[in-house]
C-alpha cells in the first residue's frame, strides 16, 4: 500500500472506482464531470496513471479501454485521511476537532443518536466501531 496519501482529485477519482468496483477512464472522467467539474479525457487518463504508479489503483486492459480498480481499501484511505487531518490541524484534539465540527451544522436527532451510540460503544474497551458502511448497511436495513 501506498504511503502517500491521495490528493483531493485523486480521492475523487478513488469515490468514483470505490462505488462502482471498477471502471474505465471514460467512466471515470463522466462521473467526476457530473459535480460540475469539466475534465478532459486526458486529463483524467493522466490522474489514474499517476495514481498507478503510487499504487492506489491498477488496471486490467479490455479491448482497446483500460479498466481501473483501486488498490487502498475506502475505509483504510479515510481513516488515514481523518487522522492526518486531526493531527495536522488540531494537534490531536478529537474534542477540538468535535466541537468545529458539530458548530458548523444543524445536527439531527438521528446523527446524535448515532453519535451516542458510538460515543457508548468507544467507552467499551472491548467493542470495536462499526465502520461507516456497515452503519450504512445497518441503517438500509431498518
Amino acid at each position: 500500500m501506498t504511503l502517500t496519501p491521495p490528493t483531493e482529485r485523486e480521492l475523487e477519482a478513488l469515490k468514483v472506482l470505490w462505488q462502482r468496483g471498477e471502471a474505465t477512464v471514460r467512466e471515470v472522467c463522466d462521473q467526476m464531470n457530473d459535480d460540475d467539474e469539466q475534465l478532459a479525457y486526458t486529463t483524467v487518463l493522466s490522474l489514474l496513471q499517476v495514481m498507478e504508479q503510487k499504487g492506489l489503483v491498477a488496471h486490467r486492459r479490455q479491448g482497446k479501454a483500460y479498466v481501473y480498480l483501486p488498490r487502498v481499501e475506502r475505509e483504510k484511505t479515510l481513516r488515514g485521511l481523518a487522522t492526518g487531518f486531526l493531527e495536522r490541524v488540531f494537534d490531536g484534539s478529537l474534542d477540538e476537532y468535535l466541537v468545529h465540527a458539530l458548530g458548523t451544522r444543524k445536527v439531527s436527532k438521528a446523527e446524535l443518536a448515532q453519535l451516542e451510540s458510538m460515543l457508548s460503544k468507544a467507552k467499551s474497551p472491548s467493542k470495536k466501531l462499526p465502520s461507516r458502511t456497515a452503519r450504512r448497511k445497518k441503517g438500509e436495513q431498518q
